[in-house]
C-alpha cells in the first residue's frame, strides 16, 4: 500500500494550531502534539476565567453597596429589596460606583429606597 502524506489540509490544521501558541516557550510552542495539549488546556482556561471575572466583579459590586449601606445604618439586602419595591433600576455595578464615588448620591438613593 503506498504512503499518504496528507498534503496541505494537515499542514493547515497544524498551523492553525502552532498560530495559537505564539508566546509559547520551547517544545511547547514547536512541537505539534504537545502544543495541541497546550493550546487546547490554555483555551479552557481563557474560558474559565471570562466566567471567573465576572463572579469576582460581581462580588466586588455588592461589598461596595454593603459598604455604603452599612454606614448609612442599612445593609445590602434591605437596600436591594428597597430598590426592587420602588422600581428604581439600578444595576450593581453603577450603584457601586455611585456608592465609590459620590456619597451623597448613594445617600439620596438610599433614602428613596426606604
Amino acid at each position: 500500500m503506498a504512503r499518504v502524506k496528507r498534503g496541505f489540509k494537515a499542514r493547515r490544521r497544524r498551523n492553525k494550531i502552532l498560530k495559537l501558541a505564539k508566546g509559547f516557550h520551547f517544545d511547547r510552542r514547536r512541537k505539534y502534539k504537545i502544543t495541541h495539549e497546550t493550546v487546547v488546556r490554555a483555551l479552557h482556561n481563557m474560558y474559565k476565567g471570562r466566567r471567573i471575572l465576572k463572579r469576582d466583579m460581581r462580588r466586588l459590586w455588592i461589598t461596595r453597596i454593603s459598604a455604603g449601606a452599612r454606614e448609612m445604618g442599612g445593609s445590602y439586602s434591605t437596600l436591594m429589596h428597597g430598590l426592587k419595591k420602588n422600581k428604581i433600576e439600578l444595576n450593581r455595578k453603577m450603584l457601586s460606583e455611585i456608592a465609590a464615588r459620590d456619597f451623597e448620591g448613594f445617600k439620596a438613593i438610599f433614602n428613596s429606597a426606604k
